[in-house]
């Protein structure tokens, strides 16, 4: 009888859960919600509907401007880029940065300082991150610099390449210099580059290949589709 009951509360518990994942997984994106199984999918979806991503980053108090249309050719170009502006009601470490990114890259930028970068700034070390470096976003060429090929998502700014972070009291964690040997920069870096899986289509870090030996590529896969996923 003790089993049976046992298992009728863990059974009770287990659906509980799933109910509770469930309706996280159905409710509409909200970029102040802790990220869910279905956020990722979330964000990458804004890439169809420039005026709802726009919407939900001024729902979050990000401060930005929309961007005018590039078209550089049949293959490069965007409609929907974004640049963080200093202000708003929620702090961006990119700001004044001028890094310009189409908005579902910049959503899940949000979400991931906000969630993922600052808590493990203060876990690490005890100080928030003030500034994020980059190598950029937008270049109209293919995957890896290459004369053939596939384009890379650079192409359409869904993705930017950081190199690096700046904390409150003067520290500089770069993924060049930091991503080995262990240690609490080291630990921070892998930190904020698992973290962002389940916000980005894509993330690769030195760990996916030399050619990401300085950076973390965080891109929105648009030519991949929502169900591509990878992170490395």
């Amino acid at each position: 009888m003790r089993r049976f009951a046992a298992f009728a509360v863990l059974a009770v518990v287990a659906a509980l859960v799933v109910l509770a994942l469930g309706h996280r997984s159905l409710a509409p994106l909200d970029l102040g919600d802790p990220a869910g199984v279905a956020t990722g999918a979330k964000l990458a979806a804004l890439a169809d509907d420039f005026p709802r991503c726009r919407a939900l980053l001024d729902r979050a108090g990000v401060r930005y401007m929309a961007l005018p249309p590039r078209h550089d050719g049949p293959s490069c170009g965007y409609a929907d880029a974004v640049r963080f502006a200093p202000g708003g009601s929620r702090r961006i470490a990119f700001a004044p940065a001028n890094l310009g990114i189409a908005c579902p890259v910049a959503a899940a930028l949000a979400m991931w300082e906000w969630d993922v970068v600052q808590p493990a700034a203060l876990r690490r070390f005890g100080v928030a991150v003030v500034a994020i470096d980059h190598f950029g976003s937008y270049n109209c060429r293919r995957i890896s610099h290459r004369d053939v090929g596939a384009w890379s998502e650079h192409a359409t700014a869904d993705a930017v390449d950081v190199a690096g972070f700046r904390f409150a009291d003067g520290r500089r964690v770069t993924v060049a210099r930091d991503w080995q040997p262990r240690g609490p920069a080291a630990e921070f870096l892998h930190d904020v580059r698992d973290g962002a899986c389940p916000l980005f289509a894509t993330v690769l870090s030195p760990d996916y290949n030399a050619a990401h030996h300085d950076h973390l590529h965080l891109d929105q896969a648009r030519r991949g589709g929502w169900g591509w996923r990878a992170c490395r």
